[in-house]
């Protein structure tokens, strides 16, 4: 009886690993990333620089923690990894530039961090392309 519940729920842990991915990539992407490159030249004047390494740089880096790092996360590929820039650039945020947010003022940041969080922790589940090319090092 236990095998069969270790096998039962298996399955609804690699699709609620992948529902994780893809929604919160997608929201990542979606409110942040893809905004950052439409509107780039203005992103540039906007950009807050905590480290002072210029608005060019923290804006690149902003854009591959934001569209590069949940495209590969949603996919599944270097998932652990690309959930370490994120995580970072959650962390920047949260702490370094707005650390006068209470938690219901930084809510979406936070919970961003709780879902990646758990990606980086869980890996990207049996639902991922590193899984699927049968390559372990590469989710």
């Amino acid at each position: 009886m236990k095998n069969f519940l270790i096998r039962f729920n298996a399955p609804q842990v690699d699709i609620g690993l992948l529902f994780l991915r893809v929604s919160g990539a997608f929201m990542l992407l979606h409110v942040h990333g893809w905004p950052k490159i439409v509107h780039y030249s203005h992103e540039l004047t906007v950009i807050e620089d905590p480290f002072g390494l210029g608005a060019q740089f923290s804006l690149l880096a902003a854009i591959f923690a934001e569209v590069v790092c949940p495209v590969l996360i949603a996919i599944g590929l270097l998932t652990r990894f690309a959930c370490l820039p994120v995580l970072a650039v959650l962390l920047v945020s949260m702490f370094i530039v707005h650390p006068q947010w209470s938690i219901a003022e930084g809510q979406f940041g936070w919970l961003l961090m709780v879902i990646f969080g758990a990606i980086a922790f869980c890996g990207p589940g049996k639902y991922a392309l590193g899984s699927a090319i049968g390559r372990k090092e590469l989710s």
